[in-house]
């Protein structure tokens, strides 16, 4: 997700090293640059098996219910508990690397989700919902974390290319989770040793994250008080009615996403449209691919154009339009290129990150982007038992697998739909508006 840090006013200026005699002070600054950029390369790796431990149980649910003595509907319980933590982590981890910098926050989140993949190794439910758990609340420092350090290592000329970089490579990790872990599970690999493998490289790159971050000088007027002090933005932004609509907006479009590709598309493609488990990985992982061409995409259109709302209701707009095509007894295009499609333009469930930072006073905008995940993970968290509850549960017991799955494409067209309602009561905040006002 998007940066949670406040210092990203002036990102151009990295935090004054301690002066070395003999060495001109530019050439000091360049090399504490150097030394982000570094760090900002493990926190990629971070970003990436973060993505990977997301979506990789889709793709091992029956092998998961084995291992944790239970069942399918079981399994998705213990998975969507990651959103809860990940929603509520989110509220401080901008305002953690406010307060202490990146080097301990950012490492303590990969160890965190280290531990988190290797609790998932134990077969006991348990073990399972506190590793689910555990993993949530690590993985709300990484894309977090990444962004924090691209804004101390890069000009401004190149963070947002760096910062394109970052969501990229996360989306990846979300498809290498399905496309690339599901062979291996295929041929035989244990689920409880791929979990311990995943806790073990977690594990490396926590400790490699913490020696590669350079210690920072803090501004003083965030490293003083309490608690309060520390969410004292969060009132700003969720007094403002604005924050909680685009939160609802980014909520409905991520939640096919979250919800649909990366938990339940797998066996959803395979009970109801007959494919081999194969390719209803392959299907299913379509959707993240998009991600990576549709993020930067959708951002650039809006940027091109000016304007936030016509992209957030272009893009709502196609993923149902898609999602109509494919519901059909005759689809319209095969799943495999609706899914990509629909992928691509839910890319403009990230739009909403820049309206909530624009929506918001100056000094609040990096806890605005925490609040946004907060909202955005908790409509996933509340989602995710009610999808399960009503067409999950029922996958195995069903015997009209294409109504079941039309009813299911129906469910993520009513969540679009619903998006470009709400759209309509967002505040336009693209350039091209207060172009217009400036010339009026």
């Amino acid at each position: 997700m998007r940066p949670t840090a406040r210092h990203f006013s002036n990102p151009a200026i990295p935090p004054k090293p301690e002066l070395v005699p003999n060495i001109p002070v530019k050439e000091q600054d360049r090399a504490l640059a150097r030394r982000f950029v570094v760090a900002w390369i493990f926190a990629l790796i971070f970003y990436l098996l973060e993505y990977a431990v997301r979506s990789s149980p889709s793709v091992m649910i029956p092998q998961l219910a084995a291992a944790f003595r239970t069942t399918a509907l079981g399994v998705g319980s213990i998975l969507v508990l990651y959103y809860y933590t990940y929603s509520i982590t989110s509220l401080v981890a901008g305002a953690a690397l406010d307060h202490m910098g990146a080097k301990r926050p950012v490492a303590t989140g990969a160890a965190i989700l280290a531990a988190g993949c290797l609790l998932f190794s134990v077969s006991s439910v348990m073990a399972a919902d506190v590793g689910r758990l555990l993993q949530g609340v690590g993985s709300a420092f990484a894309f977090t974390g990444a962004v924090y350090l691209a804004s101390r290592g890069f000009p401004p000329s190149r963070l947002a290319t760096a910062i394109g970089a970052t969501q990229c490579l996360g989306m990846l990790g979300g498809a290498a989770g399905q496309f690339a872990v599901a062979p291996m599970i295929a041929r035989g690999l244990d689920v409880r040793v791929f979990w311990l493998g995943m806790g073990v490289l977690c594990l490396i790159n926590a400790v490699l994250l913490y020696a590669a971050t350079p210690r920072e000088q803090l501004n003083p007027n965030l490293t003083g008080g309490g608690f309060s002090e520390l969410l004292r933005p969060y009132k700003v932004v969720f007094s403002n009615p604005q924050s909680y609509l685009c939160g609802l907006v980014a909520g409905l479009l991520f939640a096919p996403t979250t919800i649909g590709a990366m938990i339940w598309a797998v066996p959803i493609f395979e009970k109801d449209v007959h494919f081999t488990h194969a390719s209803a990985v392959t299907t299913a992982s379509m959707i993240p691919l998009g991600w990576v061409v549709g993020c930067p995409l959708m951002g650039w259109i809006s940027d091109r154009i000016g304007r936030r709302k016509p992209v957030i209701a272009g893009g709502a707009a196609v993923m149902a339009l898609t999602a109509l095509t494919v519901v059909s007894q005759r689809p319209l295009i095969p799943l495999i290129v609706g899914m990509f499609i629909f992928g691509v333009a839910s890319g403009a469930a990230m739009i909403p990150y820049s309206v909530i930072k624009e929506v918001n006073p100056d000094e609040v905008k990096g806890s605005a982007t925490g609040a946004i995940n907060f909202l955005v993970f908790g409509i996933t968290a509340a989602m995710g038992p009610y999808f399960a509850h009503l067409f999950a549960k029922s996958l195995e017991t069903t015997t009209n697998h294409l109504a079941h799955f039309q009813q299911t494409i129906w469910f993520w067209i009513v969540c679009c739909i619903a998006a470009v309602v709400i759209n309509t009561f967002l505040r336009e905040t693209g350039p091209a508006t207060h172009a217009a006002a400036a010339r009026s």
